[in-house]
């Protein structure tokens, strides 16, 4: 499955999760779980909540990066649960993928009445 493929699938296991969880107002943190659960579901590989090191100029911090999904080790996704959507969360995003080296990355807003449209997709040279 290449990174658009995979992203069909967690769009749609969002829109689950979205759908039977009831709507916004949950944490963060329970929408993550749920979808984690649902990727699985569809046979997809999750790591959730995954911390890697930070290279600064030949060295590295001791703080790490923290990402909410890797699925398939290919595609990372951002879950966030706020009314008040802010770009700066696809410019995040897009930092990951460049320290990760990866293409694609989506950052899922379940705080939107309608989950659809709180999908934005970030890419890095895809």
């Amino acid at each position: 499955m290449n990174e658009n493929e995979i992203s069909l699938v967690i769009v749609r296991g969002a829109i689950e999760v979205h759908r039977t969880l009831g709507g916004p107002g949950l944490l963060e943190s329970v929408y993550e779980e749920a979808l984690t659960w649902e990727l699985g579901q569809a046979n997809l590989s999750v790591q959730r909540q995954v911390q890697l090191p930070i290279p600064y100029k030949g060295q590295v911090l001791a703080t790490l990066l923290r990402i909410d999904l890797i699925v398939n080790k290919l595609v990372i996704v951002e879950c966030k649960a706020t009314s008040h959507y802010n770009t700066i969360f696809e410019a995040q995003t897009l930092t990951y993928l460049r320290l990760t080296g990866l293409k694609l990355g989506l950052v899922i807003n379940f705080g939107e009445r309608l989950v659809k449209d709180g999908v934005h997709r970030v890419v890095n040279g895809l």
